[in-house]
């Protein structure tokens, strides 16, 4: 789960530096949202991921 938000979220930074750049304005509003909705998923698989066996 931990490698799709990581995707996601290099797709939504890709994304918005196309949409800030002018190059698709209508992008810009979208990425900000995918931005933070992935980050949030990010923060929510580290603090709830697979944790290693305790000894």
């Amino acid at each position: 789960m931990l490698n799709w938000v990581v995707t996601f979220i290099v797709l939504a930074l890709i994304a918005g530096i196309f949409g800030f750049g002018g190059i698709a304005s209508g992008a810009a509003g979208i990425a900000k949202i995918l931005f933070f909705v992935f980050l949030v998923g990010l923060v929510i698989s580290l603090l709830t991921g697979r944790r290693g066996p305790t000894a």
